[in-house]
């Protein structure tokens, strides 16, 4: 059940996916040119057009039928751009005039053609693909000769090589596929009558690929192909509805070596894939040195051609290629093996099996594919001669180090008296077999055996050997020279292997230890360029928005090219068939389906094309960037997220306050004005005067509150100016407790101030207000009738060269606050947000009175009260001086 609703919900996805994925593909597929796929295409887009919908004719190719072109009156055919090549015009499509349109179904004739030099696109196919990507419908013509997964099938049948292919992975796009078909003798007839080619061309193409054969095989395949879309529909629909799913796919492995069949065996791999509906990957395995131009180029072109085709790629390394095959098999999950097949050599008849029987007898529960190519033959027989030419070199190579050792032998025997030479000649097979191959390495040590036997074992100058011992003893040594050989040789491949690996995971780890410290975009794109050119050595240019990016364009990079990759998502530029012309080699950062920005590479112009290890590295290291770009904007957001959140929380605690605490005095100041308007005649004096006191006490509760709310925000803009003044430290704590009995009457303030304080440089109004604040806070917490302490010390200090510390301690006989809030008192809003409102304001004194005090230096805390009931606040200030300037004794009490 739990594999049902899987499949159900895999249908699902993919049907939705491709309904929100963009456009709509419909394509019409015909066995041959001439069956009338572009009539048929004409005639369901009057159609359309007939019911109302937006069709433009972006490219249709009539050939000069008359009954073709007829089916264009009446629509809306895109003008073509005209562009210049080898002094003629051509004509093409203009993909950016039908971007620009944005009509609901656009018609594209000939989806496999090349279009004319100098485009964005190499292929038309690709112009198809951006305009699915803007959410347009296609309507499209090809031949099924033209899929890329039967490029070969198609040559078999007909001995014809077809250049201009579609990748089978554009046919996932497909909204509906129609089956244009004509029987072949009906075909033959219009090609006789001139309706197809001109009769010239015609009777060329009779005699070549127009053969009734040939149409009804390619026929057979148009039909096979489009039952094969149809019968996966309808698999996807019935998984969707509920209906029994196919079972759980197995993985098809492909395993290629860049020696001659590289994408024959890729084609050959997807059509067993597409056979099994399973999904398939296509891998090399590198067991020792980097492949030679000539095989990178191959490896990359079938890697490429598998991409297109819908594979997943990959490089392996190790030295041992069937255990690595057998390794990556187990890691993908697959369950077939793909591979062509391998030659047996003598050496390797004597010391190892070919790559198929290890793979025979390691992987039992793996289906072995093997391919036999077209072309194994003639490739044979070029390995052989290859094989020849690398064995002459090799014999030169065994001699020259065979010599050698016989030479340093013989000097050693000679000066040095050394007689057992043994080790002289291992040291050279081993030597050459951590330079060369295995089969130079076992000449090597032939060689070396004999002429350790002819020169050095008595009698000299002869093989024959006089002593049963010495017999043993050269035996011993060829065994021992072969073991060496074999074990340096593969020494050697596993060190070569081992530096490739080392290179890619350096290179990662660099890169991924930079971008952990990368607090921004800024600081991700330097990271990300400097490992680019550290790890890939190239010129590296990197975007990741309009404001980080790599200072200046490069010479020879088009910004348009940039666009189109950061809108698409897509490579462009060198060794890609977009943009080709350009240097550079364009590849999007991208995480998912996000496109973070563009990444551009220019290697040196003599070097060879970037190999497989770079491209690997290139995209791994892409990926890094791209999920630092997620990190830092995901933390970004997350920030911005939760400071707005606490301006949300902060606003509609203000919002409270001023509901609550600046609505009680003007309520009571209306209630007073207005008692006194209405009855003031036949009030008595006391009655007027206790109104009129009730309207000034309230206004200055109000200007109390109004101007906390001007100080917060002061504090909070950093606009708070200190102009400092000597007051002595009694006159500031007696204006502050006078100022509180004005508004409460009613408390008891008790003060305590040592004798002989100095006088205080700071700026009196903000520190009486600050006391205020504390005062008026214990006040509001204070029970009726309970006095509130004010103590105020001096500090002096420890060293001589600190300054002495003012402490004012105020305490209350309040309910105290718990250990663990007692810090958040100084929070904003801090007693609204607790809910105890009335007389204890808005929660700003304190959060004021610590950012006042903390502009003079000093700091402010809450401490449990002296025997541990009610709650103090101290605040603490240094005592500062102006400079050169000494204290106004004047003005102490």
């Amino acid at each position: 059940m739990s594999a049902d609703r899987d499949a159900r919900a895999d249908a699902l996805l993919a049907d939705a996916a491709r309904e929100q994925g963009g456009g709509r593909l419909t394509v019409f597929l015909g066995a041959a040119p001439g069956v009338g796929k572009t009539w048929a295409m004409l005639a369901r887009a009057r159609e359309l057009r007939a019911q109302g919908h937006a069709v433009l004719v972006g490219f249709v190719e009539t050939h000069g039928r008359a009954e073709t072109a007829a089916l264009l009156d009446g629509l809306d055919v895109l003008p073509r751009r005209r562009v210049a090549y080898r002094d003629r015009w051509l004509d093409a499509f203009d993909v950016d005039a039908a971007l620009a349109r944005r009509p609901s179904l656009v018609l594209v004739d000939e989806l496999a053609h090349r279009n004319a030099p100098g485009s964005r696109h190499e292929r038309r196919w690709q112009d198809v693909v951006e305009l699915l990507d803007a959410g347009i419908d296609v309507y499209t013509t090809v031949n099924v000769q033209h899929l890329e997964s039967l490029n070969d099938v198609v040559y078999a049948i007909t001995g014809v090589r077809v250049t201009e292919t579609v990748p089978d992975s554009v046919f996932d796009r497909l909204r509906d596929i129609r089956l244009v078909d004509l029987p072949p003798r009906e075909l033959i007839e219009r090609l006789e009558a001139g309706k197809v080619y001109l009769p010239e061309q015609a009777t060329q193409a009779l005699q070549g690929f127009f053969t009734p054969s040939n149409l009804a095989a390619l026929r057979e395949l148009a039909m096979q192909v489009a039952a094969d879309r149809v019968d996966a529909d309808l698999r996807e629909s019935q998984a969707a509805s509920g209906h029994p799913a196919h079972p759980l796919r197995r993985r098809v492995l492909v395993a290629i070596d860049g020696l001659g069949s590289s994408e024959y065996l890729v084609r050959a791999g997807r059509r067993i894939a597409e056979r099994r509906d399973a999904p398939w990957t296509v891998i090399t395995v590198q067991s020792g040195a980097p492949p030679d131009a000539t095989r990178q180029l191959e490896l990359d072109r079938a890697f490429a051609l598998a991409r297109s085709l819908g594979a997943g790629t990959d490089v392996v390394h190790g030295d041992d290629v069937a255990d690595a095959l057998l390794d990556q098999a187990e890691g993908v999950g697959a369950s077939s093996i793909v591979l062509g097949r391998t030659r047996e050599r003598p050496v390797a008849r004597a010391f190892n099996r070919t790559l198929t029987q290890r793979l025979l007898q390691r992987g039992a529960r793996y289906e072995l594919v093997i391919v036999g190519t077209p072309d194994a033959r003639a490739r044979a027989r070029r390995v052989r001669r290859g094989d020849r030419t690398a064995r002459g070199r090799g014999v030169a190579w065994a001699g020259g180090v065979t010599f050698g050792a016989v030479a340093v032998g013989w000097g050693a025997q000679r000066w040095l008296g050394l007689e057992d030479l043994s080790m002289v000649f291992m040291l050279a097979v081993v030597l050459v077999a951590a330079r060369t191959r295995m089969s130079t390495a076992v000449v090597t040590a032939v060689l070396s055996f004999a002429s350790y036997n002819f020169f050095f074992i008595e009698p000299r100058f002869t093989f024959a050997i006089a002593a049963h011992r010495s017999v043993v003893t050269v035996a011993l040594f060829l065994i021992a020279a072969l073991v060496a050989g074999r074990l340096a040789s593969r020494l050697r491949q596993q060190v070569l292997a081992l530096q490739a690996a080392n290179a890619h995971a350096t290179g990662l780890q660099t890169l991924g230890r930079e971008l952990a410290g990368a607090a921004d975009l800024g600081q991700v794109l330097a990271a990300g360029r400097d490992a680019l050119v550290r790890g890939l050595r190239a010129e590296a240019w990197l975007q990741l928005d309009e404001r980080s990016t790599t200072p200046g364009l490069p010479k020879g990079l088009d910004q348009a090219a940039v666009d189109w990759v950061r809108r698409h998502g897509e490579p462009a530029g060198r060794d890609t068939d977009t943009l080709s012309a350009l240097r550079w080699w364009l590849l999007p950062v991208r995480d998912g389906d996000t496109v973070h920005g563009v990444a551009a590479l220019r290697f040196d112009a003599q070097a060879p094309r970037p190999g497989l290890e770079q491209r690997r590295l290139a995209q791994a290291m892409l990926d890094d960037i791209a999920q630092a770009v997620s990190r830092v904007r995901l933390v970004g957001e997350l920030e911005r997220a939760r400071v707005d959140g606490e301006t949300e929380r902060l606003r509609a605690a203000l919002l409270s306050s001023v509901s609550h605490d600046l609505r009680s005095p003007l309520a009571s100041m209306i209630g007073s004005a207005g008692s006194l308007a209405s009855y003031g005649d036949a009030m008595d004096v006391g009655d007027r005067r206790a109104l009129l006191e009730t309207i000034v006490l309230e206004g200055e509760r109000l200007d109390r509150y109004i101007q906390n709310l001007l100080d917060m925000t002061r504090l909070g803009h950093d606009g708070l100016s200190l102009n400092r003044d000597w007051i002595g430290a009694d006159e500031l704590v007696g204006s502050a407790v006078a100022r509180l009995r004005r508004y409460r009457p009613d408390v008891r303030v008790v003060l305590d101030l040592a004798p002989g304080l100095p006088p205080l440089w700071v700026h009196p109004a903000l520190l009486e207000q600050a006391l205020f604040n504390v005062l008026e806070n214990a006040a509001g917490f204070s029970p009726p009738g309970e006095a509130i302490a004010a103590v105020v010390r001096l500090l002096p200090s420890a060293a001589p060269d600190a300054q002495d510390v003012l402490r004012i301690d105020v305490a209350d006989r309040g309910p105290g606050i718990p250990d663990e809030e007692r810090a958040r008192i100084f929070d904003m809003f801090y007693s609204v947000e607790r809910g105890d409102r009335g007389c204890k304001g808005t929660g700003l004194g304190l959060t004021i009175c610590q950012g006042m005090v903390g502009a003079h230096g000093g700091t402010v805390s809450a401490l449990r009260g002296p025997d541990g009931t009610g709650t103090l606040i101290r605040i603490e200030l240094p005592l500062q001086r102006p400079p050169d300037t000494e204290p106004d004794h004047a003005g102490e009490a």
